[in-house]
């Protein structure tokens, strides 16, 4: 089998979830191995906006396999009640707050020009290294 015929096989999706998130999107989908066996992938798919307005995506993605569900489900399970128990259900990034406005720090004392917040700052994804 070339890789072309490769590619074709994984891109047949057997059960497909999609959910939208803001400029992320992700991808739920259920594919079938060589020896007709399911696995899972989960495709993170991020839009980023160029200064033109023109834009591209980011793509990240993970194969999840049956011997690695069970355990899987159970860090994710451990990990999201820990998020939830310790920081609660609200979202408490000042760009998620409704009433939201961009702010400038001003330390009088040592200087009279504004300092911008660190939210005009670029994030970084080391995802690939």
């Amino acid at each position: 089998m070339n890789r072309n015929e490769n590619d074709m096989l994984e891109k047949e999706e057997i059960f497909s979830k999609v959910l939208r998130a803001g400029r992320r999107t992700y991808f739920f989908d259920v594919r079938s191995t060589k020896a007709d066996d399911y696995y899972i992938t989960i495709t993170e798919s991020k839009k980023f906006t160029e200064e033109d307005g023109s834009f591209h995506f980011k793509k990240h993605k993970i194969y999840l396999y049956k011997e690695d569900f069970t355990a899987f489900a159970e860090i994710l399970e451990e990990m999201t009640s820990y998020v939830l128990n310790n920081k609660g259900e609200e979202v408490i990034s000042e760009r998620h707050q409704k009433d939201f406005k961009k702010e400038y720090i001003s330390d009088k004392s040592s200087s009279d020009e504004e300092i911008p917040s660190t939210e005009n700052f670029t994030d970084i994804d080391f995802d690939d290294i």
